[in-house]
């Protein structure tokens, strides 16, 4: 009877010293998050590499599908555990290089024999299997170095392993293994990617919206949910604090002249920012700013913005252009929620000639007539917390 399994490459995490073992609990935990819908699975954590077994075939493709969004895995490979008989190891491997559409394509059959027992010598085995492949497939080529497909058969003592395909992981580390931060996430393209490189440096995250009903409508919130389970996506948990901003917001243009609304009222989001980031632990706050993209990220705007707290700002998109950030929120599956038409509070209260350069000194001025402290502090106490991803967990077997 076949068994299935996928054998989990750990890449970067493979260099951690006495903390592996804490970067693998976090993997795993992210894993099975990622593979919540599946019934079944058992997960076997070792040193250097780590196995999820499956009731079926079915399941394991469905996984095949999920795994290369977890950071932490740098590679992964789709094992099938049959019987030690040769001829049901040609049937396998013709259905393992088939499923790679191999017309066209170089291969080579890789042999390790732990059990000396078994009848065939490597080499032997080695050419009865490689033959059987390339006689079924006349579209196939022999080559040692580098071939497209690569068939590992092993043969143990309790059975055979086959897997002829690597698959490449999201790399990085697994996220909550590197400390925690906050990520200011608006409705536009560049917060969510910064979230995602964050993340893939082992960051966990707690995300912060900024909501100003009536100005802005339940659709752009709705992006922001549906950003934060794309994020959510990589099997890390998540949690969406949505802050209502809107009196704050209007007390700012009240106050303060209209150029340097942006920059009063971005000066507000990161106090806000700093007061939920003490709540909740994290270390660092985290936005998705590029240099001189907009008025707000000039270095003088950043200066003055950054005055209000002490605590690091993050910015992993400072020197991305528009169209690397673009291309990347395509990759990771932002994009098309990101410019769905709905505006966030920062675009909708945009000035029209904001200043690029404020002065520190006349910002401070300005908001000394705000009545800000109370506001701030009604904004964060009556905040909403949403939980992502939104469906429950399931139990796994533990395989020690």
């Amino acid at each position: 009877m076949k068994k299935y399994q996928i054998l989990i490459r750990y890449g970067e995490l493979s260099t951690k010293g006495r903390n592996r073992k804490l970067f693998i609990r976090k993997l795993k935990e992210h894993i099975v998050r990622v593979l919540r819908d599946l019934d079944g699975i058992g997960i076997r954590a070792e040193r250097d590499r780590m196995f999820i077994q499956f009731e079926d075939e079915t399941s394991m493709l469905a996984a095949k599908a999920q795994l290369p969004r977890v950071f932490g895995i740098q590679s992964f490979s789709p094992v099938v555990q049959v019987p030690k008989d040769i001829g049901g190891m040609k049937e396998e491997a013709i259905k393992l290089v088939a499923s790679l559409k191999p017309e066209g394509k170089t291969f080579k059959t890789t042999v390790k024999r732990s059990d000396k027992s078994f009848p065939l010598e490597t080499n032997e085995l080695q050419r009865e299997v490689g033959g059987f492949v390339l006689g079924h497939f006349s579209g196939l080529s022999v080559q040692m170095k580098k071939p497209d497909i690569d068939l590992h058969i092993e043969v143990r003592k309790e059975a055979a392993y086959m897997m002829a395909e690597i698959i490449p992981g999201a790399g990085g580390l697994p996220a909550g293994s590197n400390g925690k931060a906050v990520l200011m996430l608006s409705g536009g393209i560049d917060s969510p990617v910064a979230g995602h490189h964050m993340l893939r440096r082992g960051v966990e995250l707690e995300l912060i919206h900024f909501f100003s009903p009536p100005f802005t409508n339940e659709r752009a919130k709705q992006k922001v949910l549906d950003l934060a389970e794309v994020l959510a996506a990589s099997g890390t948990s998540l949690k969406l604090h949505i802050i209502p901003f809107t009196k704050l917001q209007q007390e700012v243009h009240r106050q303060v002249p209209d150029n340097v609304t942006m920059t009063s009222t971005r000066r507000m989001m990161l106090k806000i920012a700093d007061r939920v980031r003490k709540e909740t632990g994290a270390k660092a706050i985290v936005t998705g700013e590029s240099l001189g993209q907009v008025a707000s990220q000039t270095l003088e705007s950043m200066e003055a913005i950054n005055a209000v707290t002490a605590t690091p700002v993050l910015r992993p998109l400072i020197s991305m252009d528009k169209l690397e950030i673009i291309s990347q929120a395509n990759e990771i599956g932002t994009f098309d929620i990101s410019i769905r038409p709905y505006e966030d509070c920062c675009t909708i209260f945009t000035p029209s000639n904001p200043k690029t350069k404020p002065r520190l000194e006349k910002v401070e001025y300005y908001e000394s007539f705000l009545e800000a402290e109370g506001l701030i502090e009604e904004a964060v106490k009556n905040r909403e917390v949403l939980e992502f991803p939104q469906k429950k967990d399931k139990k796994f077997t533990d395989l020690l």
